[in-house]
């Protein structure tokens, strides 16, 4: 069992789950509790160490019990260590570092999201969870935006890293996307352009939601083909940005809008 703090493996976790440079250097991050690393080992994401607490639930141990028949390096902690490296107040006793995994995207692409100077982590993950509920094709992961694998991001994610691509670039290499698959470049606006059921969205496509504080960045209406908004009748001035995400892309890839657009 691992009991100190200053250990090599620890002071390593405790790294990736702080620094966004250490992520990015060593390409991992970090994973807590039995969901995630369940959901990283059914997705067949490379895991590089597995941290865990004797007082792991039945499922828990079954996780532990996979990982270790795959060769895994698994490592006992003490509840003291595990509180340190956790970024939680109450961890669940069961934590792994895996390896960033670009996942492929389709030939067919329809639809990009694009979250734009979005800096809370909460909403970020909120954001990524619903793009992989709307069935989104890929997302981009605009400068100034935070860390998709911080974890606070992660969690708030509950997994949409399985199952969506998630590439962080610069707006050059968005640019660069955007001509080379024809994209048409949406952006949510909270006073410009015309409401979103009175567009016929054009696929393929991206949409830009900006973070609530500043909205979009100029880099982003540089590209914008069209602005859309959502009207809000009850008088309230913005919408969260994530619930703002949700309501344009679930209307976007309503089956009846994309055999429409298909059609465009």
């Amino acid at each position: 069992m691992i009991t100190s703090t200053i250990n090599p493996k620890v002071k390593w976790v405790r790294n990736l789950q702080a620094r966004s440079r250490a992520r990015h250097n060593e390409g991992a991050f970090v994973l807590e509790g039995v969901r995630l690393t369940e959901e990283a080992m059914k997705s067949g994401w490379e895991t590089q160490l597995v941290f865990f607490t004797t007082d792991l639930d039945e499922r828990g141990q079954e996780v532990l019990e996979h990982y270790s028949e795959r060769g895994v390096l698994v490592e006992e902690v003490s509840s003291q260590v595990m509180g340190f490296v956790s970024d939680t107040n109450t961890p669940q006793g069961l934590l792994a570092v895996v390896t960033v995994r670009s996942l492929p995207i389709s030939e067919r692409l329809d639809v990009v999201f694009i979250p734009d100077s979005v800096r809370d982590p909460g909403n970020l993950g909120t954001m990524l969870r619903t793009a992989a509920a709307a069935g989104v094709g890929a997302v981009f992961i605009a400068p100034g935006t935070v860390d998709p694998y911080a974890p606070k991001v992660v969690r708030a994610a509950m997994g949409a890293h399985f199952l969506i691509p998630i590439q962080q670039l610069s707006w050059e290499e968005i640019d660069q996307r955007r001509q080379e698959w024809g994209l048409r470049v949406y952006l949510a606006d909270v006073r410009l352009g015309k409401a979103f059921r009175q567009i016929e969205f054009k696929v393929p496509m991206a949409l830009v939601v900006g973070g609530e504080a500043e909205g979009a960045s100029e880099a982003a209406r540089g590209l914008a083909d069209e602005y859309v908004n959502i009207p809000m009748p009850g008088g309230v001035e913005s919408l969260n940005a994530a619930v703002a995400a949700g309501i344009l892309l679930f209307e976007i890839l309503r089956p009846e809008n994309k055999s429409a657009a298909h059609m465009v």
